[in-house]
Formats: C-alpha cells, structure tokens, sequence
C-alpha cells in the first residue's frame, strides 16, 4: 500500500467492487481525505499534558521516545493524532479511535498497517490513530518519591484521555460523531483502552470499546511501582527527580534497561494504582462499574505466542521434552507447577510435539487467560462482551488481526476474513452490536474469524478450564 498522503484520496478499488457494508450506508464520496500531525496537547516532563490545537502538520507527528525502533523520528512532544474522514460534509458518522500496541513501552502510529484509508472508505466512518507519552515518559511512578509529580504513573494515560476530549470537541468539523465514539486498540493499545474503561476521567469520552489481545485485569500497585523507579533511577545514577529533570531524553531511554525488581528483564512500565486518576483495578475484583455501562468487544488470536518466539528464537532452539516445561515456566507468567502443565498438555493432546505445547500453553496462560477473566467478569455483571478469536492464517500469532482490521494486508487471500472483520468492527463501531451473540454463561459464545467465519460455544474449553484452576496475578502489578 503507497504511503499516507494529505488531501483528497482515491478510494481502492478492491473496495469500491467488494463494499463492506452489508446494510449500511455507502460511503458518500469517492474520496478520502487525511489530517496527519495535529496536536492536541503538550507536556512538561512527568507532568499531565495541557490541550493545545495546532493545524495539521501535513506529516505524522513524532512518536514518544522508545527502544529499539531505529529511524522512527521521536521526541518527547509527541502529543498529535491523525484523522481520516470520508468527507468533512456536516454529516455526523461514527468514529473510531485507534490505540496503538507495544505493551506502555514502545509503539507508534505510523506505520502502513495503521492507513486509516480502506476502514475510512469502506465503512463510512472516520478513524483516527493517536501517538501518546510511553514508557518512562508516560509511566514512571515518581509521586511517592516527590511530592511534585502526583500524575507521573499515569500521564500516559491522560494523553490519551486528552486526545478523546479533542475528538469529542472538534470531530464534528472533520465530518465525525462526537456522540458515537469508538475505541480500538491492539495488544498494549488495547490494554490502555481496559484501564480507561475504569478510570474516572474518561467517562463518558468513548461509548463503544475493542480490546484486541490487549488485557489489563490489574494495574501495577503503588508500592511496586515505586520500587521499578528506584530501580530505574539506580540504573542511571540519579539520587533526586531532578537529576531526571536534567537528563537528555536519550538518557532516559537507556534507563528502561534496568532489571525489573519483580519480573525480571526490562523494567515495566504501565498504569498505577495511585488513587487519584485510577481508583480500582480495571477487571479486579470483578469488572468495573464504570466500564459496564460501555458495549465492548474482547478478541485474542489462536497462536498469540509465535509472535513473541519465532522459531529461531532461543526459547524455541534445541526445544524438546526435557527442557520443555523449564523454558516454558517463566513465559505463562503464573505461578504453577511447569512439569504438571506439560503433563496435562501431553495427556490431552497426545500428538502434539514439544513445540506445540510450548506455544498453546503459554498463550493460554499469558496472552489468552486475561481476555477469558474480562468476559467472565462482564457476563457476571449481566453485561455481556462479544467475543471474537482470529484463526487466520494458522498459525495466527499475535497481531494478526490489525492489517484484516484496518484493510491494510498484503496477501489478496485474506480479503474474505478482513472485510468479515471490518464489517464487525464498523457495525460495533455503528450500533454497539458486531453481529454475534454475545458471551454469556455457561454458553460462552465465541465468533471465529477463518475462513467461514462462525459461532462456537466454549471454545477451547479444555485449556480454559485448566487455567482457572491456577491462581492469576497480571504481570507488572
């Protein structure tokens, strides 16, 4: 797909043969315009983002800070969104605002994937992609350690709830419905989208949200939190806030290679429980009240792992039944017995090989067990989630499901399950129902998107119910 361009832009043709909508209405112009680079805010380091509007910039914006994204133009003032809209004509259609994933450490919206051209024309909806502060600039719990930063654990999170009130006040003028917003986002982008279903300050900013194997069940406690910034702050030699407030942003980025002092690896970062901005855990103990009242949509894809291991990976390299269940303990990321999940996995499914068991237990121990919490929690309530799992293409690992979203695939073959996808995502957008039943218990019913797309109840019973037999703690908590 070419990339991005400013103005009026032609709608492919792929599209306009094959319209995505079923019974909606067609898009109203044979064209497409993008607003790429306006800002919506800025920040002072550690600090709650202020709201600024400035004109498009004609480009993306920078993106925040990050490691290991070599070429991806960033800085600090990274605070823009980027719009496309079928047509900026007085008419008000949904919108649907995208989060990007990379856990609260990396990420961007810039990339050809996230185009917002082919959901924009096909579903006659504006869409809109958000770069916002991650990692130590967006996360670093610092108000236990100076009084001077209360917002620091969560500013990340502000970012994003201050593009959301720019949508709601100026979306009107880019052909958009500020009473019919949608959020959706992928892995971390999803996560973030869990936490602000449950954090006061974003009430009533997004009436639809899709969480795309993105979970967030806990938040990271206070006390944890804080503990991360002394290890990040040892990491760089700083004694004081301040010696942060000096520090050039390249240093701070070195700094997200100290060792977390719980999980090991790289430091976390993401959302705190810090009783200002975020008062509960968003799915703990049950679902939040304030998320409840807001039409969701939960998805995970079928290999999630594979993403995460490729095959020459060292997990994955020299892989056999001898060291199966200690490499695979610390990827479930629970705190269970690894010789009895192999075990039960052989027993279960007897012609699987070291490698299959190492991918489908740690994908439904780490990736696949939060979404499974989520609706539960939400059936419990009497408010339902639809659910959705992508098996395209099989294997079909983690972040398989955003170019079959968005439109944006290279493969002319999955055409069928991506214009499935965006028809359910542009009618969730639309009417707050994708067109499935939605999970409820004990049925659990389950869209899967393949080839012929059907309803299943309970899929994958059998790992979910081994899992629910072992205590669950999110990571970064």
């Amino acid at each position: 797909m070419a990339g991005p361009l400013i103005g009026r832009r032609r709608v492919l043709a792929g599209l306009a043969a094959a319209p995505l909508l079923m019974a909606q209405r067609a898009p109203s112009s044979s064209t497409v315009q993008a607003f790429l680079g306006i800002r919506y805010g800025r920040a002072e380091r550690f600090r709650a983002p202020r709201p600024v509007s400035d004109p498009p910039l004609g480009r993306y914006g920078p993106s925040s800070p990050q490691q290991g994204r070599p070429g991806l133009a960033v800085s600090e003032d990274c605070l823009f969104l980027n719009i496309w809209t079928p047509a900026r004509d007085g008419r008000r259609r949904p919108v649907m605002v995208y989060f990007h994933g990379g856990a609260y450490s990396t990420g961007t919206p810039v990339s050809a994937q996230l185009d917002g051209e082919r959901l924009a024309a096909g579903g006659d909806v504006v869409v809109v992609t958000v770069a916002h502060r991650l990692n130590a600039f967006g996360y670093l719990y610092l108000a236990r350690l100076d009084p001077r930063f209360p917002d620091s654990g969560n500013v990340g999170q502000l970012d994003l709830i201050l593009a959301l009130q720019w949508v709601r006040d100026n979306i009107a003028a880019y052909g958009g419905d500020p009473g019919t917003v949608m959020v959706f986002g992928q892995s971390g982008g999803g996560a973030k989208i869990a936490t602000l279903m449950g954090t006061p300050a974003a009430r009533g900013l997004f009436h639809r949200a899709a969480t795309m194997s993105g979970q967030q069940v806990t938040a990271s406690g206070p006390l944890h939190a804080t503990e991360r910034a002394r290890a990040f702050m040892a990491r760089l030699g700083a004694t004081r806030v301040d010696d942060l407030l000096a520090m050039p942003v390249e240093r701070l980025v070195e700094g997200l290679a100290a060792t977390d002092p719980y999980l090991g690896g790289g430091v976390y970062m993401g959302p705190v429980l810090d009783m200002k901005w975020l008062l509960r855990h968003p799915f703990w103990p049950d679902a939040s009240p304030q998320g409840n009242a807001i039409p969701m949509m939960l998805g995970n894809t079928h290999d999630e792992t594979r993403a995460f291991y490729p095959a020459d990976h060292p997990k994955v390299v020299g892989l056999n039944w001898d060291n199966l269940a200690e490499r695979m303990a610390p990827e479930l990321r629970i705190d269970a017995l690894p010789e009895w999940v192999v075990a039960e996995y052989r027993q279960h499914f007897p012609s699987y090989s070291a490698e299959q068991i190492f991918y489908a237990a740690t994908t439904a121990g780490r990736s696949w067990r939060g979404q499974v919490i989520e609706a539960e929690e939400r059936a419990r309530a009497g408010v339902p989630a639809h659910v959705y799992q992508l098996n395209y293409p099989d294997p079909a690992p983690h972040a398989s499901d955003i170019p079959l979203v968005f439109g944006t695939y290279e493969n002319p073959a999955a055409r069928p399950v991506s214009e499935a996808m965006m028809r359910a995502f542009v009618r969730f957008a639309r009417t707050g129902n994708p067109g499935w039943t939605p999970y409820t218990l004990p049925r659990r019913q389950t869209m899967i998107f393949d080839a012929a797309p059907h309803l299943e109840s309970d899929p994958r019973r059998w790992e979910r119910e081994l899992f629910a037999r072992i205590p669950y703690i999110q990571p970064g908590t």
